[in-house]
């Protein structure tokens, strides 16, 4: 009984270090004045506000969003078809592939974005808000191809080999029997490349910082002219977006699955 009790307390404890940094940060979003302090002094909501009415800021909250989401699809269509390859061939560099795959998330951030740079500038596209979705899609690109390589070995392969014995292409196989069981997991690699390309500075700083400003750069850019509220008010609504995300994913799924949690062979 003492143990439960324990390990409840533990667990308490965890809970609220994790928790209090962002109750703090809320707090100070909240402050009506032009400061940054904690518990609150008034309560005004304009700081959100000006999020939207600020250019800089919608600027940079419009960029952020749309690179995130164009970077994320494109990494799930780059993971996609080179899971699917992995998974239906079996070829002999399978796992050079596979590592080639995730190499991109496993360097130092700060290794793949001067490797951006290099490249880039080489090419004459330093600075472009395309380079920085390509980027993006690059560097987070192992995050789909890990989740949508379980959701395949998720798969018994005795139903593909069920629906090729009854007259199936290899297209109708894919898209009434294989799409429908890894849809999940192409919606969970998804989730977290938008949300990590969300919040991601390094590489967007290195690739184009100067002339595509998304809010984590807006954020240390703001900092030379001082602190104020809305750097705050910023913080929580990427909390709040990240939450949004994955709380709809688990409504609408199962999210330990969805994240890559295999709980027994799909049928």
């Amino acid at each position: 009984m003492m143990g439960l009790w324990g390990i409840r307390v533990f667990m308490a404890a965890v809970a609220l270090i994790l928790a209090a940094p962002l109750v703090v940060i809320a707090g100070v979003a909240l402050n009506e004045g032009r400061v940054l302090h904690f518990p609150p002094r008034g309560f005004s909501l304009q700081w959100f506000a000006d999020i939207l009415r600020d250019s800089g800021w919608s600027n940079a909250l419009f960029n952020s969003l749309s690179i995130a989401a164009l970077s994320a699809t494109l990494a799930v269509s780059i993971a996609l078809p080179l899971a699917y390859f992995l998974w239906r061939w079996r070829v002999r560099y399978a796992a050079a592939l596979y590592t080639l795959g995730t190499a991109p998330f496993v360097l130092p951030p700060v290794i793949s974005a001067l490797g951006f740079l290099a490249f880039w500038a080489t090419v004459g596209l330093y600075g472009n808000y395309v380079t920085v979705v390509i980027s993006h899609a690059i560097f987070f690109v192992t995050l789909p191809m890990v989740t949508i390589s379980l959701g395949f070995q998720s798969i018994d392969r005795g139903l593909v080999e069920a629906a090729a014995t009854m007259g199936a292409t290899p297209g109708q196989i894919f898209r009434s029997v294989i799409f429908p069981l890894v849809r999940p997991y192409i919606v969970s690699g998804f989730a977290f490349a938008f949300v990590l390309s969300l919040n991601e500075y390094i590489v967007a700083y290195m690739v184009a910082g100067f002339t595509v400003e998304t809010l984590p750069i807006k954020i240390f850019n703001s900092l030379r002219y001082g602190y104020t509220p809305v750097m705050a008010a910023v913080a929580v609504v990427f909390v709040a977006v990240a939450l949004l995300v994955f709380g709809l994913i688990a409504r609408f799924g199962n999210l330990p699955r969805l994240l890559g949690a295999l709980q027994g062979r799909e049928t």
